[in-house]
């Protein structure tokens, strides 16, 4: 019986040293890393994506780069499956997630954001030749989205837009928009519903812009932040400090202006 008590007691003890060293992991800020892990999906052109060279670049690179910089800070870049995003950021896999985040109600009860520091709306892309110039022609047609993503998003909450009409009243999901952007080449799908700073990189870059429709939409303009931790003010306000210094010296009009020259929706 002295021995089991003993076992039982030891065991507590064990458990309740974990339960302490989970609740010191959740409660240290990542702004006091040397290093800090940024979560992205590197296929969204022009945000954070790999290169030729198989090197992870895009603007919000250059900015987290720049942000960090103000501190020597290291940063690494960590490709993630998107729609884990929130549960990789909850389970401290990465520090934050930077990478045409949208700041919504939904993930505000996940994560908490910095600043906003663009704009974007989500458009409706068609081939030419399909004759879709409306959203109202996607009617009983076949449509395109990202899992995870804000747009997917819209798309089921405000429903009288397109979900409503589409074929099977659902979007066919893909993991990444390059993969959604093949399947709509090859007539698989009829339209995709997508950020707008990613279709028109990513047209003008495949040189295939004259061949497509990009079609407004209804949706509200959405606002870009960074997302880390829930509770991590320190880690946030590190960001808005370096975000706000690029925005004085001009450093930041300098990374947009590289990205997307005149056509820039961040201002």
């Amino acid at each position: 019986m002295k021995k089991w008590v003993s076992l039982v007691m030891l065991v507590a003890s064990v458990v309740g040293l974990a339960a302490c060293g989970s609740s010191e992991k959740t409660t240290e800020s990542a702004a006091d890393k040397k290093t800090v892990v940024v979560g992205l999906d590197d296929t969204f052109v022009p945000m954070g994506f790999k290169d030729d060279d198989g090197t992870i670049v895009g603007f919000d690179v250059d900015l987290a780069n720049a942000v960090f910089a103000l501190t020597d800070t290291k940063v690494k870049f960590q490709p993630i499956d998107w729609s884990m995003k929130e549960t990789e950021l909850a389970n401290g896999t990465i520090d934050m997630i930077w990478n045409g985040y949208t700041m919504n109600d939904e993930r505000k009860k996940k994560v908490t954001f910095s600043d906003s520091y663009m704009k974007n709306t989500q458009v409706l892309v068609t081939k030419k030749s399909s004759g879709i110039t409306t959203v109202d022609g996607m009617k009983g047609k076949i449509l395109g989205a990202q899992e995870g993503s804000s747009g997917y998003n819209v798309f089921t909450k405000q429903a009288d837009v397109l979900k409503d009409i589409v074929q099977d009243e659902d979007a066919t999901l893909y993991a990444s928009f390059n993969e959604a952007f093949i399947d709509l080449e090859h007539g698989r799908i009829d339209g995709l519903l997508v950020d707008n700073v990613y279709a028109g990189y990513y047209l003008k870059q495949a040189g295939t812009l004259s061949d497509y429709n990009i079609i407004e939409t209804p949706y509200t303009q959405e606002s870009f932040a960074v997302g880390v931790r829930k509770g991590d003010d320190k880690l946030a306000e590190k960001i808005n400090e370096g975000l706000k210094t690029l925005k004085e010296n001009g450093k930041y009009d300098e990374i947009v202006e590289k990205w997307f020259g005149d056509e820039a929706t961040s201002k």
